[in-house]
């Protein structure tokens, strides 16, 4: 089941007649930035259980 041409027109209408067109902008904007601090936060969160203390650093190896 896939969404058709009819209900995404459905959905525009819906978002206009609730935010109206001068604070859409601003709504679409405010969504992207969120969406982009999200994306940030998965990617450090990543990164910062790939240097999680249970495993042994490259620099402890090297070392002995």
């Amino acid at each position: 089941m896939s969404i058709g041409i009819w209900q995404v027109l459905i959905i525009v209408v819906l978002v206009f007649l609730l935010f109206g067109a001068g604070r859409l902008p601003r709504v679409m904007e405010d969504l992207a930035k969120g969406i982009k601090s999200f994306k940030k936060g998965m990617s450090d969160d990543s990164k910062s259980s790939d240097n999680s203390p249970d495993k042994p650093s490259d620099k402890s190896e090297k070392s002995e």
